[in-house]
């Protein structure tokens, strides 16, 4: 029995990557030597790569709920979007964020217990680069993502009808759209591609830090509830919606991404001028998810409680 209680032990203790975190899904343990009844440990690169996930039915059928829930997001997201500003309301940003923080608290809800509750390519990079999964399981998820966007995308257009549909672009990522000026002559606005990167690398790492931190953390995530996690990673991607698209008042800028695939899904169906800056909802997130890996690396692994 004592020996036991010491394997649960050295198992928290040697979590993937050696902190105790636990990631969104499970991490994947060293697998027993059945020749010669010992545990095999791979080397760090091996486990930093995780390339035997290829060949893992778990991984594949966990990255179906990746697929399904992301191409939920991004078909409600996105009708969000355009019922939002179509109703005319004079608080669109307020709505939309309230909507947006509702939305992907169920989707997490019901996709964690299946993969982990990943979603969104910030996430599962950002989970990568902490060491709570491997590269090859990463790359399988977004993969996954990716297909579920366009799948979100196309199903949006299956039931908008085609003024809509050019009229808001199926809900995609902007940063600048022609209209008429003052003269009648069509004008680009919207907001600068070096402002609309900053806000993407800005925001996407206050995600991380002040919400997504608190799954990866074990201790957090136990002492909160899964439920109450989610909560809180919703309610905080709302508020950056609302900040996002508040602070600039920019109109012909959609607001930061915070999920890459809301505005890869309907560039590759739409097309047009979705592509113009779409580099920027890609490169922003990704500098946000090394900035983060970076802080945990430098945090101690276990801290003390200075309160109590």
């Amino acid at each position: 029995m004592a020996d036991n209680a010491s394997r649960v032990v050295e198992d928290e203790e040697n979590g993937y990557g050696g902190r105790k975190v636990q990631p969104f899904a499970s991490t994947p343990r060293p697998d027993m030597d059945k020749t010669e009844g010992k545990k095999h440990h791979p080397t760090t690169l091996s486990r930093i790569l995780g390339f035997e996930d290829l060949s893992s039915l778990h991984v594949w059928r966990a990255s179906f709920s990746e697929f399904l829930g992301t191409a939920v997001l991004v078909f409600v997201i996105d009708t969000v979007v355009i019922s939002t500003i179509e109703s005319e309301t004079k608080i669109p940003n307020l709505i939309l964020s309230c909507l947006v923080a509702i939305t992907v608290t169920i989707i997490l809800l019901a996709t964690y217990p299946i993969s982990g509750g990943h979603i969104n390519p910030l996430v599962t990079f950002s989970a990568a680069l902490t060491g709570l999964i491997s590269m090859t399981k990463a790359f399988i998820y977004i993969l996954a993502q990716c297909a579920g966007g366009v799948v979100g995308a196309l199903a949006l257009k299956a039931v908008v009808n085609s003024k809509i549909e050019s009229t808001f672009s199926l809900g995609g990522c902007t940063l600048h759209i022609v209209a008429p000026g003052p003269d009648g002559r069509p004008t680009v606005i919207g907001l600068e591609t070096g402002q609309a990167l900053w806000l993407e690398i800005i925001c996407g790492f206050v995600f991380l830090f002040a919400s997504v931190w608190m799954a990866f953390d074990h201790r957090q995530a136990k002492a909160l509830g899964h439920v109450k996690i989610f909560m809180i990673v919703g309610i905080v991607l709302g508020l950056l919606v609302y900040v996002s698209t508040s602070v600039t008042t920019a109109k012909g800028y959609a607001g930061a991404g915070l999920n890459q695939l809301r505005c890869l899904g309907p560039a590759i169906v739409r097309g047009g001028r979705l592509w113009d800056g779409h580099w920027v909802f890609w490169v922003g997130p990704a500098v946000s998810s090394v900035a983060f890996s970076l802080y945990t690396k430098l945090i101690p692994p276990q801290l003390s409680h200075t309160i109590f």
